[in-house]
């Protein structure tokens, strides 16, 4: 007897994943909790564990497939020979094929069952991407009765749509042009970069943006960061609790005090624009480049931390971003977003809000410039831009250059924030 493990209820809304990795073999022995799969959501990347010890009997799906929530996964034969567990609510298809493994031993199809279900072997599963699947079933069309246009048999939108109205034919291109190019690979947008590209569209087409630039001096606060890393005390918290203290804890810090005065660019408006809400908390944001496509985990509560509080959430949340294993408690009930396009190169940007958040940041990398003294004198300075987009529904251009006067003023005299820190 086997069970069948049930891909659970992600949440979020997240009815499918792609199987990224398996971590283990058909026929190998695992133990209850031991890592099973690695699956993509468009949120992040998950790691499944196995509920029960025992010996893994089938995999349902191959690398890059794509697994549907309420489907089995995989079945394995527990240590104690428990029964088989039933799938709930599955995806037609994947229970279609249950029901079919089945059958040779319980004989609960009728006649009309097992023609349906012998069709279908014969016909295989249909390629389709995610998308192309979710318009055959709004169009109540079994995409396996579709014959794709595509390479290999694939099933196109335009295919699904097509045979849905009747007017299905498959068009067979000849004398094809010579000067035609070829292309190299098409890769598939999906995961963490197929839920940015829906992000951006939405924010893009919801919100006005507007972009505002400003220089900010450097150098006393990369001064007293140096200072700070040699400090006998920092120091050594630093290194017992294995932590970086880099600029982005007085980025943060220095933002969350100058949002204190002007809360607006801490709120966030609803569709309709008929309500803005405020948040007393400062959950800031920060665009991370990680192997699976960018995440923006954002440090909550910055207003009651301090540099080296901020310096360990940011030590652990960028690991966890890079390495695609980010909590999706993180990646949630951000305010405000900081995206530090710099330290790849550049200096001045358009950044794209995050929706629902009214403002983003982005910083430019830091240069050594020219800069005329108090005394007239020129001197080098450690110069960075910085690019602000604001949402203009709810944020006018006065705002946002008041408030990152004031955040500029933290910055450049790191000892003016002394007053306003707890």
């Amino acid at each position: 007897m086997s069970i069948d493990f049930i891909l659970p209820d992600i949440g979020e809304g997240i009815v499918e994943c792609e199987l990224v990795e398996w971590l283990v073999k058909e026929g190998e022995t695992v133990v209850e909790d031991q890592p099973i799969a690695d699956v993509m959501t468009d949120k992040a990347l998950v790691q499944i564990p196995a509920m029960y010890s025992g010996v893994i009997k089938k995999l349902f799906y191959k690398q890059g497939e794509i697994a549907k929530v309420h489907s089995p996964m995989f079945s394995m034969i527990t240590a104690d020979g428990g029964e088989s567990v039933e799938p709930k609510e599955a995806d037609n298809e994947v229970l279609v094929k249950v029901k079919a493994e089945k059958a040779v031993s319980s004989n609960e199809l009728d006649e009309t069952e097992t023609q349906s279900i012998e069709q279908r072997q014969i016909k295989g599963k249909a390629i389709a991407s995610p998308a192309v699947r979710r318009v055959a079933r709004e169009l109540d069309v079994n995409i396996s009765d579709v014959t794709g246009s595509g390479k290999k048999g694939r099933v196109y939108k335009n295919d699904v749509v097509s045979f849905e109205q009747g007017d299905y034919t498959i068009a067979v291109q000849t004398n094809i042009s010579s000067t035609r190019v070829e292309p190299s690979y098409v890769e598939k947008i999906k995961g963490i970069k197929a839920m940015m590209a829906k992000a951006m569209v939405n924010s893009v087409s919801t919100i006005p943006h507007f972009t505002y630039c400003e220089e900010i001096d450097m150098t006393e606060l990369i001064k007293l960061r140096f200072e700070l890393k040699e400090d006998y005390t920092v120091k050594a918290i630093l290194a017992e609790q294995d932590i970086k203290l880099t600029m982005m804890p007085f980025f943060m810090k220095a933002m969350s005090i100058a949002l204190k005065e002007f809360p607006v660019i801490n709120s966030q408006v609803n569709d309709d624009c008929t309500d803005l809400t405020y948040f007393t908390d400062h959950n800031i944001g920060m665009a991370v480049d990680s192997k699976v496509g960018l995440l923006v985990p954002n440090v909550k509560q910055v207003q009651n931390k301090s540099i080296l509080d901020l310096a360990t959430d940011i030590t652990r949340l960028t690991a966890d971003a890079r390495s695609g294993r980010v909590q999706q408690a993180d990646l949630k009930g951000g305010t405000i977003t900081i995206s530090n396009i710099g330290a790849i190169g550049g200096t001045v940007a358009t950044p794209i809000i995050n929706k629902p958040e009214a403002a983003i940041v982005a910083l430019g990398k830091l240069q050594t410039l020219p800069r005329f003294n108090e005394q007239g004198n020129v001197e080098a300075r450690s110069i960075m831009q910085v690019s602000w987009s604001g949402d203009h529904r709810i944020i006018d251009g006065g705002s946002i250059a008041r408030f990152c006067n004031l955040w500029k003023v933290f910055l450049e005299k790191p000892s003016n924030m002394l007053v306003h820190m707890r």
